[in-house]
């Protein structure tokens, strides 16, 4: 167990247990049973765009068992959000502006190419990672609560490959360091003292969700597998093996606080993004009229339990410097966590992957939100909300993905 102070963070680890294990966790986790944050849907069958690696796990719990399409609520599978006089505006000023924005079938057909690259780099400019085409045929809806995160028996080279493509090729790294971030020495410790505060923060937050990752993989650990019985439960020697400090070298307690500093980072986009969810017109729509009233009322009192946590991250301490500079390392920022959601395609394991593609989406939107700050803002009480927007997809996945910490 990790106590005592956080770095680069005003708040320690024993407020946030306080606060997380009394307040907040047994509300979210109330939420994330509800129809609303269920069901995710989802593309497995993408290719590595890395590596030409098309082999699977064929272990059976690595595979993920897909919702029939009648087992999801008609509201989520409509895309339909509406239920107020403002909403149904919305919606039409939406399939107005779909109408307007439409490539003119009388432009030539490079220049319709060209109009519609520009559109994606503008729906995209702001995106922290390669989020999934919903529409595409592959794509499948999945009850998150009948495909729990849990250890598959998915590990060796193929799984190594991935972390050591997160760490090695998308982490900021000083050009002269070849492999700081190898465990169980203290590399990191000795590596993250000579770098920027943004770049620290970003080893912190991969290490963080790798953290989350293999807690959840000690938690829910294949135990027994015989042919009347299946018995998962706490594997503590795995758990010892991946955090005890003298079997990692000092390097297990680091990776802990580093689970604490992500926290921190989720909660402080929740607190946030409170104008965007309570708005009267917005709808957490599933069809379930009275039910989806309930659920936004839950997820308001979250979020306003977010919001008073005393002691949150001050992200105004990142991309503080020269203006010129901040940008161009905000750019980077992006890229590279928009580079570490690709690679979820090329993990072997279909639930491994779809935990993956989830929380790394769920992490994404929470630097959507924190660097929306001045959009957010400007959010009106009511009516509409052009500036800054949130899918339904980044919606459960920014709470699902908070769940897993």
């Amino acid at each position: 167990q990790v106590t005592g102070h956080l770095d680069d963070c005003t708040c320690n680890v024993e407020t946030i247990d306080a606060f997380n294990n009394y307040k907040l966790f047994p509300r979210l986790n109330e939420l994330l049973e509800k129809d609303y944050f269920r069901y995710y849907k989802v593309n497995l069958k993408k290719p590595c765009p890395f590596w030409n690696d098309n082999s699977h796990c064929g272990i059976r719990d690595c595979a993920v068992k897909p919702c029939p399409s009648d087992e999801v609520p008609d509201g989520i599978r409509s895309g339909s959000y509406k239920y107020s006089e403002e909403a149904n505006s919305l919606a039409e000023e939406c399939e107005e502006a779909k109408r307007l924005g439409a490539v003119d079938g009388s432009l030539s057909e490079e220049t319709q190419q060209a109009v519609l690259q520009w559109t994606r780099h503008d729906d995209s400019s702001d995106s922290f990672c390669e989020a999934d085409d919903i529409y595409s045929p592959d794509a499948e809806y999945v009850d998150l609560l009948l495909n729990p995160e849990r250890y598959t028996g998915y590990k060796g080279p193929d799984a190594w490959k991935i972390w050591n493509s997160i760490y090695e090729e998308n982490c900021f790294k000083p050009p002269n360091v070849k492999r700081p971030l190898t465990s169980g020495r203290g590399e990191s410790f000795i590596y993250l003292c000579g770098v920027c505060i943004e770049k620290r923060a970003f080893y912190r937050l991969i290490s963080g969700l790798h953290a989350s990752i293999n807690i959840h993989l000690s938690a829910r650990y294949l135990l027994q597998d015989t042919w009347s019985e299946k018995k998962w439960g706490p594997n503590v020697t795995e758990f010892q093996q991946r955090f005890d400090e003298v079997l990692t070298r000092g390097e297990g307690p680091r990776r802990l606080k580093n689970l604490y500093f992500l926290y921190l980072i989720e909660l402080r986009a929740l607190s946030k993004v409170l104008p965007f969810f309570q708005r009267p017109g917005f709808q957490l729509y599933t069809g379930n009229e009275s039910q989806d009233v309930e659920v936004k009322n839950l997820l308001l009192e979250i979020l306003h339990l977010a919001k008073s946590f005393p002691l949150h991250f001050d992200e105004n301490s990142l991309f503080a410097g020269n203006k010129k500079e901040a940008a161009k390392l905000k750019e980077e920022f992006r890229l590279h966590f928009k580079n570490i959601s690709k690679i979820m395609d090329c993990v072997g394991c279909f639930k491994c992957r779809l935990w993956g593609k989830l929380q790394t989406q769920g992490l994404g939107t929470v630097l959507k939100i924190l660097f929306s700050e001045n959009l957010i803002e400007k959010i009106p009480e009511s009516g509409p909300s052009y500036g800054f927007q949130l899918t339904r997809q980044e919606i459960v996945a920014l709470f699902n993905a908070f769940g897993r910490l």
